[in-house]
């Protein structure tokens, strides 16, 4: 379309067109597009089966792909229109310490555990084996108001984006985010808390690894009306490619649950919306042959429920939205399978447990130290 009068600046000179002319084809025709699952990642696919993937963050990138040249070749075209510095390998990213090693790729924030106990006069503290006492009951009116909320806001938003690559830690976080407003002096003492456990695992994170196969499995819990103050439920799931944690989530629940069948049920409607969404992401990677996702639960009503719709009086009051389930079962994108609540994992994203219970979770998720055998000149 050829515009010729502009309606606010005069006359435009211009040629601007709807739709590429024929026999043009851009930079981008069908070569790069945007992730339908992930909004800032670009997916860029050829001929010769290479796959490109970046994702951007402001003005931070990442270039992965299967072919060395096809990320060079992305580099000097990205350079020639930008300003770039070029980090080689990926070691450090927002905070996140990359290390490649001989069983994969581990994940950790070493460096952002010391900065924030250095800012809090923490580094020589006494390190203690939970996060939260297992025995600790907190609510909003235990304890004296402080006088500035902005101080514990802070340590708990700190708290919250090292919950990227510590899943020990995110339901502590969970219950300290619920007292943001009128945070009290033990709400304090409770986030120093996971200051003090932090302090005795630094190194701590997460193994990506290679010999991880391209199949989900899918765990979720819920503690029935575990919120003293307004006695909601908290969900909780766990999202694992092969063996090894991918996604997870500790969220109170957004209303109050008549049965425990009925808190069960809305975790899982939360964690089949996350594997929906995973699976999405994996198609846009090219990953297109996954089986249905098995959803562990430990409640036998729940995943009746989601068989069968004539459970009348544990449905009635549960949300049509949650319903989904059934469908997507129906569907085989997912298969609701019974786990025992001895082998539930997601209990650490739900409740306060023991030291045992805590660090043998821990190991079924695949939280970790560093791995002892790195690869000579990367990690």
């Amino acid at each position: 379309m050829d515009v010729k009068n502009a309606f606010l600046h005069g006359e435009l000179q211009e040629h601007v067109y709807m739709k590429l002319p024929p026999g043009y084809q851009g930079l981008g025709h069908r070569l790069v597009v945007q992730s339908e699952g992930d909004y800032v990642k670009q997916l860029h696919n050829s001929k010769e089966d290479v796959m490109l993937v970046i994702l951007v963050y402001v003005d931070d990138l990442i270039i992965a792909s299967n072919s060395m040249n096809a990320i060079e070749r992305t580099k000097a075209l990205l350079s020639s229109h930008f300003q770039m510095k070029d980090l080689g390998i990926l070691r450090y990213f927002l905070g996140i310490e990359v290390d490649h090693c001989n069983s994969g790729i581990f994940l950790s924030q070493k460096k952002y555990i010391q900065d924030l106990l250095k800012e809090y006069g923490m580094m020589n503290c006494k390190p203690v084996r939970l996060p939260m006492d297992s025995h600790t009951k907190l609510s909003s009116t235990l304890g004296d108001l402080l006088p500035c909320a902005e101080e514990y806001q802070k340590l708990v938003g700190k708290l919250i984006y090292l919950s990227l690559t510590r899943p020990d830690v995110t339901f502590t976080v969970n219950v300290l985010s619920r007292f943001m407003h009128k945070p009290t002096n033990v709400h304090m003492q409770a986030a120093k808390r996971v200051l003090r456990y932090l302090a005795g695992s630094m190194s701590q994170g997460i193994l990506l690894a290679n010999t991880s196969s391209a199949h989900l499995q899918a765990f979720c819990d819920s503690d029935w009306a575990g919120c003293a103050s307004t006695r909601r439920s908290t969900s909780g799931f766990c999202i694992l490619l092969g063996d090894s944690p991918i996604s997870w989530k500790s969220k109170r629940q957004s209303v109050v649950a008549r049965s425990s069948a009925e808190a069960e049920y809305r975790s899982m409607a939360l964690t089949i919306c996350e594997v929906m969404w995973l699976k999405q992401l994996f198609q846009d990677l090219g990953v297109t042959n996954m089986h249905k996702t098995p959803v562990f639960c430990d409640n036998q009503a729940a995943l009746a429920i989601a068989s069968n719709p004539v459970h009348h009086e544990k449905t009635k009051h549960v949300d049509i939205d949650c319903h989904f389930i059934r469908d997507k079962t129906n569907e085989g994108v997912v298969l609701p399978t019974y786990v025992s609540t001895k082998h539930q994992v997601v209990d650490v994203f739900t409740k306060l447990l023991s030291t045992h219970q805590h660090q043998s979770l821990l190991g079924k998720l695949g939280v970790q130290m560093p791995p002892h055998s790195q690869l000579e000149g990367v990690c």
